[in-house]
């Protein structure tokens, strides 16, 4: 590769030096005009000989393939960015659970499983509690966070 690209330069230089001094030998007039125009097409030539010298195969861009390749890693960075979501949404609902125990007198860690909605949208689906059963703390998660009862689970004495 370096050395296509180093005979690339050599020939694009050795060009433009060679046509510099023809056109300064190139008498006054309309013949230095034509030594220019010819000159500047040489040095066009020879500047774009590398997309001539490619094949049509090497050229040939594969769109379904890149599309196919694209839309797979688009469906993998959405897949993981749903499990974080719902593994935020479930540590933040579990944080709020826990404080809002403490709030009813209770000391009780939540286990929450998230599930997604209609939507698509991840929202807390179930609840396991570390504390006997209590009322307050299930209307609580039933109002508030739309758990219902028989989604709620307690574990220990109350």
């Amino acid at each position: 590769m370096m050395a296509a690209l180093r005979s690339w330069l050599t020939a694009v230089l050795t060009t433009a030096v060679l046509l510099s001094l023809a056109e300064r030998l190139a008498p006054e007039g309309s013949l230095r005009k034509i030594t220019s125009l010819v000159g500047g097409l040489i040095l066009l030539v020879v500047l774009t000989r590398p997309l001539t010298a490619l094949g049509a195969g090497e050229l040939r861009l594969d769109y379904e393939d890149r599309s196919a390749a694209v839309e797979q890693r688009r469906q993998e960075l959405q897949a993981e960015n749903d499990k974080t979501l719902a593994e935020l949404i479930a540590r933040e609902t579990e944080a709020y659970i826990s404080d809002k125990a403490a709030e009813l007198g209770l000391e009780c860690q939540a286990s929450v499983t998230v599930a997604p909605n209609a939507d698509g949208i991840p929202v807390p689906w179930s609840a396991e509690l570390s504390c006997g059963p209590s009322g307050a703390l299930a209307a609580e998660l039933e109002q508030a966070l739309g758990i219902p009862r028989e989604r709620q689970v307690f574990h220990g004495t109350g």
